[in-house]
């Protein structure tokens, strides 16, 4: 053989590569199926302008708001967020997504309506993050079946009734933000079930939830916790203690009723806003031993007695003690 026949060979080999990995790459990952629901989301959603690259000539993996898995190439991820475009309900097509992991749907101040039974279907959802949008109706008690959840923020709404039991279930929680609903009812007893996680967050602020606090509550090791702005009653001293990893608690504006000089803020404490209760005693002798303190309020309660000096207490002003029973020192006026 020639050696210009055998490079006409190689030549012909090399064309003939080229053009297979050309036409392999411009294949389409995106399941058929994954495509399809998601022009239907996008019809659903007014075909609004943030869907534009969702066209049919291209690969929905390639697609802005869509996020597919590697190696299956699967849908794994919709995020759509911060659009006056956006209307209506969430549609039920969401819930033929088998393989989402992450339903991102934020800050759309035109979704309305509830949150449809659809997304029960989503067994492999680890964030269901559907915050600042105008979604009413109640907390589904399916939510607490979607075993996998790792975080569900659904605040900032218009959502009403009771905080399902059902959630406690969610052995993999460590985030449960709902704050800024019209949420009523009691924090449930079965709440004390979530001490499987070493740093919980929980924002229940702003809501109309009432009564008092389960003693369960105790039980978890919370990092964050904000019961803020509702109408709690009674004991709140279960949440704090010595091997507590608790940094953020507010309680402030509710009707707590415990005597604080009997708690044991724990060391981890950062800021801790108990202002406008009914909480009595006087203030721990420990406070200024607390190394990350830098926020601290108790003003319009009953409290009493001497302030404790030294330590980190200096950065605190008179504001942050103001109108209590009898409380004196630095700030304040001097003990008599």
């Amino acid at each position: 053989m020639s050696s210009s026949t055998h490079h006409n060979q190689l030549s012909l080999f090399s064309i003939v590569l080229l053009l297979l990995l050309s036409s392999t790459l411009s294949a389409e990952l995106c399941h058929p199926d994954d495509k399809r629901t998601l022009f239907k989301i996008k019809k659903a959603f007014n075909n609004a302008y943030m869907f534009a690259s969702w066209t049919h000539n291209t690969d929905c993996c390639g697609w802005y708001l869509v996020t597919c898995d590697e190696t299956t190439h699967r849908v794994i991820t919709l995020s759509v967020s911060k659009d006056d475009e956006v209307a209506g309900h969430i549609p039920d097509t969401v819930g033929d997504l088998p393989y989402l992991e992450q339903l991102i749907l934020t800050n759309l101040p035109k979704l309305t309506g509830p949150i449809p039974h659809a997304i029960s279907k989503l067994k492999n959802l680890k964030y269901l993050w559907l915050s600042h949008n105008n979604l009413t109706g109640p907390i589904p008690d399916f939510v607490g079946h979607l075993s996998k959840l790792t975080y569900i923020n659904l605040s900032v709404n218009k959502l009403t009734g009771p905080i399902p039991a059902s959630l406690s279930s969610l052995k993999e929680l460590g985030a449960l933000f709902l704050e800024r609903n019209q949420l009523t009812g009691h924090i449930p007893e079965s709440f004390g079930k979530f001490k499987h996680h070493t740093d919980f967050y929980v924002k229940l602020a702003k809501n109309k939830l009432s009564g008092p606090l389960p003693k369960s509550l105790g039980d978890p090791n919370f990092a964050l916790l904000d019961l803020s702005r509702n109408s709690f009653t009674g004991d709140a001293s279960m949440l704090f203690g010595k091997n507590k990893d608790l940094q953020t608690v507010d309680l402030s504006r509710n009707k707590f009723s415990f005597d604080l000089s009997k708690v044991v803020l724990p060391r981890s404490l950062f800021q801790l806003d108990l202002s406008h209760n009914m909480i009595y005693g006087g203030i721990p002798s420990m406070l200024p031993t607390l190394p990350n303190l830098y926020n601290f309020n108790v003003s319009y309660n009953r409290l009493c007695g001497r302030i404790p000096t030294g330590g980190i207490m200096k950065q605190f002003d008179k504001y942050d003690y103001a109108h209590n029973k009898c409380l004196c020192g630095s700030p304040l006026p001097r003990c008599k």
